[in-house]
């Protein structure tokens, strides 16, 4: 585990998990120095966790170096909702943009009379708790987007791929429909901020639509699988008219000789073609 500037809290809370050594080390040089090893670093096998975009392009960098688990970018939430307290969504919305300038925070929705209430919404919000980084993520990343229904949301979002997804009222019977979201929260009572402290879910997630490819960071990130396999002569057999049709397209004689000597009685060294037994003619 790493931290720069561990507080207290976290420490008292690794303690209980029985986490025994923190480095005080962050940024991409703590990157560097779990992917190569120093004097008093060890060298990391796989290094995962979110950070800044300076981090995000060091593990981009060592990735091949040692395992990481995805490039993480600014945070990124979509909110669907067809109806709904227009407070609620304006809350959620700029709690994700308190995170970073860079932050995404989308809302769609079938209503134009609803945008309109959140956006003012999130503008009072933002203004009472003088909030000048999220009213700055909002202004140069947040959107508004009203679809012609609440079936073209789920396509928008299966594009988008975010990070979190919450499908408000009127949406949350298109969560059969997505395919790509790194975590979804469903009905007006799940706001993306119990995800964040306390509802159990692990909150490392892809960004930048890599939810596309893969879901948040679990226990199989950390999980190696190696096969092994052992054929007997019969199983051997019962797969040879294969392995040798498929080793002679490829052009791979010695694979195909690999399997085919194990079934031959010919002396090693002598051509295949004379029968056992017989000295070939010359």
């Amino acid at each position: 585990v790493t931290s720069p500037r561990p507080a207290p809290a976290v420490l008292v809370a690794a303690d209980l998990l029985g986490v025994k050594t923190i480095f005080r080390l962050g940024g991409a040089q703590a990157i560097a120095a779990f992917a190569f090893g120093t004097e008093s670093v060890p060298r990391a096998d796989k290094i995962v966790g979110p950070g800044n975009r300076y981090v995000a392009a060091a593990k981009k960098l060592i990735a091949g170096e040692c395992g990481i688990d995805f490039i993480a970018g600014p945070s990124e939430l979509v909110l669907v909702a067809a109806r709904g307290n227009p407070e609620w969504i304006a809350a959620d919305l700029v709690a994700q943009a308190e995170h970073d300038p860079d932050a995404v925070a989308i809302f769609i929705t079938p209503s134009h009379k609803l945008a309109l209430q959140v956006q003012n919404a999130a503008r009072g919000i933002v203004t009472r708790l003088d909030l000048p980084l999220a009213g700055q993520s909002l202004a140069s990343q947040g959107r508004i987007i009203v679809t012609q229904n609440i079936q073209e949301a789920a396509e928008l979002v299966n594009r988008l791929a975010p990070e979190h997804l919450t499908l408000f009222e009127g949406a949350t019977s298109l969560l059969g429909r997505i395919q790509s979201a790194g975590s979804i929260f469903l009905g007006a009572h799940s706001p993306v901020a119990a995800g964040d402290y306390a509802s159990g879910t692990n909150h490392i997630l892809p960004t930048g639509g890599a939810a596309r490819l893969r879901g948040g960071l679990s226990t199989a990130d950390f999980v190696k699988c190696i096969s092994v396999q052992r054929l007997s002569s019969r199983g051997l057999a019962g797969l040879q008219k294969t392995l040798l049709t498929l080793a002679n397209t490829e052009g791979l004689k010695a694979h195909a000789y690999s399997v085919r000597t194990r079934f031959q009685t010919t002396p090693a060294g002598a051509p295949e073609s004379a029968a056992p037994g017989r000295t070939p003619k010359r």
